[in-house]
C-alpha cells in the first residue's frame, strides 16, 4: 500500500508541475489567437516609424505565429528576411524578457537600437528599460532561448 501512494503522489505531483517546467511559445500570440505583436505591422516600426494595424489580407506565417501586415510591399520585405524586422524576443516584453519572464506588450511602447526592435509592456516598463537597455539585452538574449521554444527554430 505504500508503494502504491507514493507512486500515486509522484504521479500527482508531476501532473501539476510539469506546466511549470513547459516553455513559452517563441512568438508572443494572444490567449484565444495566434497572432504576433497584437496584430501590428512589425516592418512599420521601421519603414514608417510608427506602430500600424495590420490587415488580415497581408498575412504571414512564421514560427507558428500569424504576423499582419499592412501593405502587400511590407509583407513582400518581411518574406524576405523575418529576422530583420521581427520584435526581439518573439514580441515578448524587452525588460520583462531581460529578467527571465515573459509578458505582453503595448504596441506603442517601442523602439529601435541597433537595427532591431524591441517592444514593452507600457510606459513605465519602456522608461526604466531605456535607462538599462545595454544591460537588459544582453539579459534578454540569454534569457529568450532559455524560457521559449525558439530553438526548435533555429540551425544549429
Amino acid at each position: 500500500m505504500n508503494k502504491l501512494m507514493t507512486y500515486l503522489t509522484v504521479v500527482v505531483f508531476t501532473l501539476f508541475t510539469l506546466p511549470a517546467f513547459a516553455l513559452d511559445d517563441a512568438v508572443s500570440t494572444g490567449i484565444f489567437n495566434d497572432t504576433a505583436i497584437d496584430g501590428y505591422d512589425t516592418v512599420a516600426y521601421f519603414t514608417q516609424g510608427k506602430p500600424v494595424q495590420g490587415d488580415e489580407k497581408f498575412e504571414y506565417s512564421w514560427r507558428d505565429a500569424n504576423w499582419l501586415f499592412a501593405s502587400q510591399e511590407n509583407l513582400d520585405l518581411f518574406k524576405q528576411n523575418p529576422e530583420m524586422y521581427a520584435a526581439q524576443y518573439g514580441g515578448y516584453c524587452a525588460w520583462a524578457m531581460a529578467d527571465g519572464k515573459t509578458a505582453s506588450i503595448d504596441p506603442d511602447q517601442w523602439h529601435i537600437e541597433d537595427g532591431k526592435l524591441y517592444l514593452n509592456y507600457n510606459k513605465k516598463v519602456k522608461k526604466e528599460w531605456l535607462n538599462t537597455k545595454q544591460a537588459d539585452i544582453v539579459s534578454a538574449d540569454k534569457n529568450y532561448p532559455e524560457i521559449t521554444d525558439v530553438s526548435k527554430f533555429l540551425s544549429n
